[in-house]
C-alpha cells in the first residue's frame, strides 16, 4: 500500500499538473483570460446563453489545444513510467524506453508507412507493429546467444535490434522521394504533437493508461528485482513472469507514444533519475510519480515549443536540448540516488 507521505507527494504533483494544464489551455497565439475561460466552462457545464466568443473558444480549446494537451500528458507519462520500469527491470540507471529497440522499430515502421501509403492510419499501424517486432527480435537474439536469458543478453539483443532497424530506416530515407516523402519522415522523427485530434487521443488513451496502471501494480516487485534475480526468487517473485509483463506493458506504452508523436527522447531517462534524487529509489512511489512528473515535463516542453518562437520547435529537439544538460547534472548524484 502507498504510504500517506507518498500519497501526499503524488497528490501535490497532480495538483501542479492540473494547474499547468489550465495554463497550457489558456496560453497560445490567441491568449484567453481566466475570467473568459471560467465563463466558458460554466456555459459548457451548465448551459445558458452562449455568444460568438464561446463558439470561437470551442474551436480553439476543444479542437486545437485540448487534444494536444491531453496527448502531451499521455506521452510524457508513458515514456517516464516505461523508462522507470526498464531501469528497474535491468537494474541499470542508464536504461531508457528504447533499450530493446522499440523506438527504432516504430520509427522504421512509420517511415515505411509514409513510403508506401498516404493514409495516416497506415503509418500508425506499421509504427505500432514494428515496435513490437523490434522487441521480439531483441528477445529472440538474446535467447539464441544465451540459454540463460540473462538481462545482459537481453540488452545486447536490444542493441542489435535497434541497430538493425536504424539501418533499415536509413534505407527508407535513401529511397524516399526527396521532395515529398523524405521531409515528412525527417520532420516526424523530430517529434511533434501537431497531429493530435480528440478522437485519436481518447482512443489511444485506453491502452496507454492500462499499461501505466499495470506497471504501477508491478512496482512492489521492481523493488525486489533490484536486489538481484536470485534474491527476488528466494522472496517468492516469479522473475521471468514479472520481467515479461513489464516488457509487454512498457513496449506497448512506448510504441503508442511513437505512433502518436514520433521520436521524443530523454523523458524516460531523466525523469526517473530526478525523482530518485528527490524522493529515493522506492518504486512504489517512483513509478506513479514518474507518470505525473513526466506528464508535467512534456506538457511544459510542448507549451514552450509553441510559444518560444514565431514558428513551432519540434518537441523532440526541445526535449533533447533540455534533457542533455539536466542529465549531466543528474549524473553527479546518480549513483547515490540509485543506491
Amino acid at each position: 500500500m502507498i504510504s500517506l507521505k507518498s500519497f501526499t507527494i503524488v497528490g501535490g504533483a497532480l495538483a501542479l499538473l492540473l494547474l499547468i494544464t489550465i495554463i497550457s489551455l489558456l496560453w497560445g497565439q490567441y491568449p484567453i483570460d481566466f475570467h473568459t475561460f471560467m465563463g466558458y466552462m460554466e456555459f459548457k457545464l451548465f448551459g445558458g446563453a452562449g455568444n460568438d466568443t464561446y463558439t470561437l473558444l470551442d474551436n480553439i480549446i476543444l479542437q486545437i489545444r485540448l487534444p494536444r494537451v491531453l496527448l502531451a500528458i499521455l506521452i510524457g507519462a508513458s515514456l517516464a513510467v516505461s523508462g522507470a520500469a526498464f531501469q528497474a527491470m535491468f537494474v541499470n540507471p542508464l536504461v531508457s524506453p528504447g533499450i530493446l529497440g522499440v523506438l527504432a522499430g516504430a520509427a522504421f515502421g512509420a517511415a515505411l508507412g509514409m513510403l508506401i501509403s498516404e493514409q495516416w492510419y497506415v503509418v500508425q499501424v506499421l509504427a505500432f507493429v514494428f515496435g513490437f517486432v523490434a522487441v521480439g527480435v531483441a528477445v529472440a537474439i538474446g535467447g539464441m546467444v544465451s540459454n540463460s536469458r540473462s538481462t545482459i543478453m537481453l540488452v545486447l539483443g536490444g542493441v542489435i535490434s535497434s541497430s538493425l532497424f536504424t539501418a533499415l530506416l536509413s534505407v527508407i530515407k535513401y529511397v524516399a522521394d526527396p521532395y515529398r516523402t523524405l521531409p515528412a519522415i525527417v520532420y516526424w522523427l523530430m517529434g511533434s504533437l501537431t497531429m493530435a485530434d480528440l478522437h485519436s487521443v481518447l482512443l489511444v488513451s485506453i491502452p496507454i493508461l492500462l499499461s501505466i496502471a499495470g506497471m504501477i501494480a508491478l512496482s512492489k516487485y521492481f523493488d525486489l528485482l533490484s536486489l538481484g534475480d536470485e534474491e527476488a526468487k528466494a522472496l517468492g517473485v516469479n522473475v521471468p513472469m514479472v520481467r515479461f509483463a513489464a516488457i509487454i506493458l512498457a513496449t506497448l506504452a512506448s510504441s503508442l507514444s511513437v505512433v502518436m508523436a514520433g521520436m521524443i527522447g530523454w523523458v524516460g531517462l531523466i525523469i526517473p533519475h530526478i525523482i530518485r534524487m528527490a524522493f529515493g529509489p522506492s518504486h512504489r512511489l517512483l513509478i506513479p510519480l514518474s507518470a505525473v512528473v513526466g506528464a508535467i515535463f512534456l506538457l511544459l516542453a510542448d507549451t514552450i515549443s509553441r510559444l518560444a518562437l514565431s514558428v513551432e520547435i519540434p518537441i523532440g529537439i526541445l526535449t533533447s536540448l533540455i534533457g542533455i544538460p539536466v542529465f549531466i547534472i543528474v549524473l553527479k548524484n546518480a549513483r547515490a540516488a540509485w543506491n
